[in-house]
Formats: structure tokens, sequence, C-alpha cells
């Protein structure tokens, strides 16, 4: 009885400790990094359902994209502070948006079937990117023990920026018939703007902490060089890997009973918006008050490892009842976890880090090897259908490899010890 009271009172103090300016700042951030994102993520799931019979092809070329992408960007970390990064993408990011609106509108490609699927694979693009350069500012600024006391409140910042960017996309969904995309890349823009501005002064209120305002150097091939001669990254890239891939293999077998419970576009994208905002309601008190706790009494290596065993789980309910219902309640669950408890702890991971990998292996991991993950997780599906599986019975043959997921989970965790 004593030691739960000690805990609870530590508890309690941690979580005072979650609550500060800082944090607030980066959540808000967040907020605005994933409202922006959240408003096309149900029209970039429409474009999936539209595109099923091609979407492993897809993906493999937004592995390529990936690929091609992150030289680029370790170019720019080698030569900009963090400051420069996070402008320098953003800014990309926002310039594409209004090509997308230009092509969509202004040249009349609303109706081609080609400008629908670039737009699927730069949408897989954007939202890795901006969230991952995202964590790389939050790292870089919150770090080792004083990460896991606020990386929940900041990811409950992102919940809901989730949530009110699903909202805006419901609101919306009734325009994309008549008007396409145009809707949602404009607002999707302005939250973006307002995200870049959040996040410099941010960056302002750190600006004496130590190589802030330096470039992290090195070279445009150095997350691949890592990659190659760090166990540590090499260990978290496989793991990104095989849960995107896991990730995927539930995606893709959901698509199909989305597809055949409704072939209307609107409908769907309502039922997409209805996941994200459950997800978001589920999630945010997890965030804001039990997931430093669940970090610091469970460990990372319990959690990591979890997730192997919850995609087990899932697998097994896709081949019992393979239903819109359950799409909609295993979907949940496994963004939950994803969200509340297995992404705070990733980061809190990457904290750790050597400040190179912080700049540059966790947007390699975050992007090229995460799509890798999705392509292979797709491909995993169109060869198991060739052989005449039922889409139901194809994610039974993924369980050794959620196994996999978990064995590799439980070595991750970092030398130094998060201690309560």
């Amino acid at each position: 009885m004593t030691e739960l009271t000690s805990f609870l009172k530590n508890s309690l103090k941690r979580l005072s400790l979650s609550f500060t300016k800082e944090s607030g700042l980066a959540g808000f951030f967040f907020f605005l990094v994933l409202c922006s994102w959240y408003i096309l993520r149900p029209v970039r799931n429409e474009m999936a359902v539209q595109n099923s019979d091609i979407l492993p092809y897809l993906l493999a070329v937004g592995a390529f994209v990936m690929l091609l992408l992150n030289p680029i960007y370790s170019w720019l970390a080698s030569r900009r502070n963090l400051r420069g990064v996070l402008v320098g993408c953003y800014s990309f990011f926002i310039l594409n948006l209004l090509i997308f609106i230009i092509l969509w509108e202004f040249f009349n490609l609303s109706s081609t079937i080609w400008l629908s699927q670039i737009f699927y694979i730069w949408c897989n693009v954007y939202s890795f990117f901006v969230v991952s350069i995202f964590w790389v500012v939050i790292i870089n600024l919150f770090r080792g023990d004083g990460a896991t006391n606020v990386f929940g409140v900041i990811a409950a910042g992102g919940s809901l920026g989730a949530f009110l960017g699903s909202e805006i996309s419901k609101q919306l969904a009734s325009t994309f018939n008549e008007s396409g995309i145009i809707f949602f890349t404009l607002i999707s823009i302005i939250f973006l703007i307002l995200a870049l501005l959040t996040g410099l002064i941010l960056l302002k209120r750190f600006v004496s902490a130590e190589d802030i305002d330096k470039a992290a150097g090195g070279t445009s091939f150095d997350a691949l060089k890592n990659l190659i001669s760090s166990s540590q990254i090499r260990s978290i890239g496989l793991y990104m890997y095989l849960w995107t891939a896991m990730m995927t293999i539930h995606w893709v077998t959901s698509i199909d009973i989305v597809n055949a419970w409704s072939s209307d576009g609107g409908n769907r994208i309502i039922f997409f918006s209805n996941i994200e905002q459950t997800v978001t309601i589920l999630t945010l008190f997890t965030q804001f008050f039990l997931t430093s706790a669940i970090i610091r009494f469970t460990g990372p290596k319990t959690i990591l490892m979890l997730y192997g065993i919850l995609f087990m789980g899932a697998f097994i309910g896709y081949y019992l009842n393979p239903s819109i219902g359950y799409v909609f309640f295993i979907t949940i669950i496994l963004r939950l976890f994803e969200y509340g408890i297995n992404k705070p702890t990733r980061e809190v991971v990457f904290s750790y880090l050597k400040r190179t990998d912080r700049y540059k292996s966790t947007v390699m991991v975050d992007t090229f090897l995460v799509r890798m993950g999705d392509f292979s997780g797709s491909g995993f599906i169109l060869l198991s259908k060739s052989f005449g599986l039922v889409f139901s019975q194809v994610p039974l043959l993924a369980i050794p490899f959620a196994g996999c997921l978990a064995a590799l989970g439980y070595k991750i965790p970092p030398k130094e010890e998060i201690s309560s």
C-alpha cells in the first residue's frame, strides 16, 4: 500500500512537470501540423479506395520517392540549423499544395485518374515528412528524462488537431464530388503555415539550448551509412519497417471491406472521419494523463513488444469477423495504442540518439523505411491473393511476422534506464 501511495505521488509530481509553457507551445505546434494533415487524410483514404487494384504499385512509387527525398533532406540538415530545416521543408510542402490546386482547378485535370494517383502518393510523402520534421524539432529540444515527462502532453495536442482536421474534412465531404480537393488543400495550407510560424516561436524559447543554432553537419548520405553501421539504428529501422508492414496488411484488408460496404465516396470519407474522431477522443485522456506514467511503470521494452502481440489478435479477428464493424473497432484499437503509447515511447528512444541520428536517421526511418514497410505489406497481400486466398485469410499468414515485431521491440530501448 505504501509503495502504491508513493507511486501515485511520484506520478502526480511527474504529471505537474508535463504541463509547461514550452510543452504547451509544442503541443499547439503539433495540433496545427496534424490538423493540416487530417484534413487531407480522409481524401487520401478515398483515393486509396478508388485505386485499390493498383495500391501496392502506388506504395512502391511512394517508397521510391521517399528514397530520393532523403538525401536531399539530409543535405539540407547538414547545412542548416533546426530553424532552416523547418522553414525549408514546410515551405516546400506548402508550395506543393498550391501546385495541386493549380493543376486541379486551372488546368481542368480533376477528372484525370493519374492526378488522383499522384495525389495519393504525395499525401503519403506529405504525412510522414511533415510529422517527422516536427519530431526532429521536438527530440532536439526535449531530451532524455524530460522527454518522458512532456511527450504525452505534446502528443495530446496532436490528437486535438487530428480531431479538428477530421471534423473539417467531414464538413467538406459534400464538396468532394463537385469540387474535389480544392477546399481541403486550401484549408490545409493555412494550418501548415500557422504550424511553421508556431514552430519558429517555439525555437526562439530554446535559443540558449546547446547546438540549436548549429547545423547537423556531415553529408547527404549519413542516414544511409548509419543505418548500415549502427546496430541500434538498424534495430529501430527494422522495427519501424515491420510495424508499418503489419499496419498496411491491416489497412489493405480493411479497404476491401470498406469498398464492399459502400460505393459512395462521400459516405466513405465520413466513415474514415468518424474513425479519426473516435480515436482522438479515446487517446486524448491517455496522452494528457497516462502516457508518461505508463512509459515509466511498464517500460519501453514491454510497450514496444506489445505491438506485435496486438497485431496477432487483430489478424485473427479479421479471419473470424471480416465486417465493417470490426474494421471500425480494430482500427481504433490499433491507433489508440499507436498514438497514445507506442509513438511517444519511440520518440523517447529517439531522443537518446546522438545528434546526427536525431536529425537524419530518424527521418530516414520515419519516411523511407516506413514506406518500404507499406510496400512490403501491400505486396504481401497481393502475393497471397494471387494464390487464391480469401482476403480475410491473408492476415493469418502475417502472424509470424507480428511475432518477429514483438521480439524485436523487446531489444530496442536505449541503454539509459528510464526509472520511475
